[in-house]
Formats: C-alpha cells, sequence, structure tokens
C-alpha cells in the first residue's frame, strides 16, 4: 500500500531530515549544531539628560523685546543641538519664573539669568524664586556680563550703525541700577568696549534709569567738551522703553540692541557651562 502522502522533500521534522549542505557533515535533528555566538551584553541604559538651560529674561511689554529673548534662545538651541533650552520672565512676560521652575517636573536645570550685570535680582529675586519653588539645589549662572563676548558683540553693533574706526568717543548706554556693583558691573563693561576698539577714544557709562549720568547728559557733556562723533552703544538686550530713550540722545551714531548676536548666545551657554561645572565641583 502507498503511503497516504507522498514525501516531501527538503521538510524537516516529521516528513524526514532537512536538506543535505555541503560541508555541513550530517543533516536533520540528530546533526550536532554550529554553537551560536554569545549574545553581545545588554544595552547600555541611555545616558542621563543634561540639565535643562532655564534662561531668565527680564521681561518687557514690548512683544519685539520679548520676541528678541524667544530669538536668542533659538541661536543657542543651534549652538547646542538637543540641549533642552527654555525660557522665562521676571515680570511683565510669560511663563514666569515660578510658572517655569513648576514646570521642570523634577529635571534639573541650571538658571542662566539674561540680565547683563548683577544687581537686585541676581541678588535677591532669584534666589528667593529658588527658595519658594523648593529647589535652592540648582545652580544659578552670574550675569552675562562683564564679559569679552559682550564687548565683541557691542564693537560690531557699533560698525553696523557705522561709526567709523577712531571716529570719537562712545557713551555705553546700560539699563542702570540702584545698586552700586551692578554699575560697577557697567564700568567695567564700558572698559571691556574700549579695549576691544582699541582705537583711543574714551568709552564713558551712562544709565538709562536709578544712576547718572543719562545717556543724553553723557552725550552733552562730550559734545560740550568738543566732540561731535559721538556714538551712543545699546549696551541693552532687546528693544522697547530703554532702547527708545538710547536713541533718542544727539549722538550722531546708535547702535542696536545686542539681540540674537553669535558672540551673546556662545556667551549663554558659556554660563550654563560654567555654572554646571562649578555645581559639579562643589559637591565633590
Amino acid at each position: 500500500m502507498t503511503a497516504p502522502f507522498p514525501a516531501l522533500r527538503g521538510a524537516p521534522g516529521a516528513f524526514g531530515p532537512g536538506p543535505f549542505v555541503p560541508g555541513s557533515g550530517a543533516s536533520g535533528p540528530d546533526a550536532p549544531r554550529t554553537p551560536r555566538p554569545p549574545r553581545s551584553a545588554a544595552p547600555r541604559a541611555h545616558a542621563p539628560r543634561s540639565p535643562v538651560l532655564l534662561a531668565v529674561a527680564h521681561g518687557s511689554r514690548s512683544a519685539a523685546g520679548v520676541a528678541a529673548s524667544h530669538a536668542l534662545l533659538r541661536r543657542v538651541r543651534a549652538l547646542r543641538p538637543g540641549l533642552d533650552v527654555r525660557c522665562c520672565f521676571l515680570d511683565l512676560a510669560r511663563p514666569s519664573l515660578p510658572e517655569a521652575l513648576a514646570a521642570l517636573d523634577g529635571r534639573e536645570a541650571v538658571l542662566v539669568p539674561l540680565l547683563l550685570a548683577g544687581g537686585y535680582h541676581l541678588r535677591v529675586d532669584l534666589p528667593e524664586a529658588l527658595a519658594t519653588a523648593g529647589l535652592t539645589h540648582l545652580p544659578l549662572a552670574r550675569a552675562l556680563g562683564p564679559h569679552p563676548l559682550l564687548a565683541a558683540a557691542l564693537a560690531d553693533r557699533l560698525a553696523a550703525a557705522g561709526r567709523p574706526a577712531g571716529a570719537g568717543p562712545v557713551v555705553l548706554a546700560a539699563a542702570g541700577s540702584s545698586d552700586p556693583a551692578a554699575n560697577a558691573d557697567t564700568t567695567r563693561m564700558a572698559e571691556l568696549l574700549a579695549d576691544r576698539l582699541a582705537d583711543g577714544r574714551p568709552v564713558v557709562p551712562a544709565y538709562l534709569s536709578a544712576a547718572r549720568p543719562s545717556p543724553q547728559e553723557a552725550v552733552a557733556a562730550l559734545h560740550a567738551a568738543g566732540h561731535r562723533g559721538v556714538a551712543v552703544a545699546t549696551h541693552l538686550l532687546a528693544p522697547g522703553f530703554f532702547a527708545d530713550r538710547a536713541a533718542a540722545t544727539p549722538a550722531h551714531w546708535t547702535s542696536a540692541p545686542l539681540g540674537t548676536h553669535d558672540a551673546l548666545a556662545r556667551l549663554v551657554a558659556h554660563r550654563y557651562d560654567e555654572a554646571r561645572t562649578s555645581a559639579r565641583a562643589a559637591v565633590r
């Protein structure tokens, strides 16, 4: 009697041995199996994410001023792909600092103040906000200025405004503060700008609020001393009320705010790195 089913050649298991492969030795279920290579070790866990860079801007009623802060941080993200860069504001815009701290939801972060000088915000407001949120362990970076990268950005803005090298004195128009330490930072920034310009012309610090001389007074004093080619270097991050006031002097040239200058973006990233490194050293 014939088998109910024809033999299936090459089919393994119940229908017979598997196909013979030259050089493989015996075939079929009793053939010795080639040992498999050892399994690789389990994949490594993902490296921990870097802390969030939480930039804290002053805030403004000017939509252009708020937009300038966001545009600057887009430049920072371009410099540091993969880094979580967020923005918040001390006043007049959202998200507020408390909102941004709550949104961290347990993530580590480094606060980077988008402030050009030290002062009350850096000494009091920011530490108090961290304490209220129970996040005093988060590193707080220094103010952006004074720093040579700011001098480079200011010099470029003056050149873009049309001031030729050696044209005349420069008035550095800063926001100003009732805190003497903040105004001392502006004086130091004026020295750094003079070094950067390297044309032998003085750079006079002036203040748009809370201190004197004002830019208007500084320009008038230089005109009275016989200088005609006076320039105003706008030592502000963004357009707004103070920038409009800086532009209202009789100076021959007035530069635009620092805005999204590449040197400023690099300085924000530098302050983040600096604060993170200091925090690591403190826990060793």
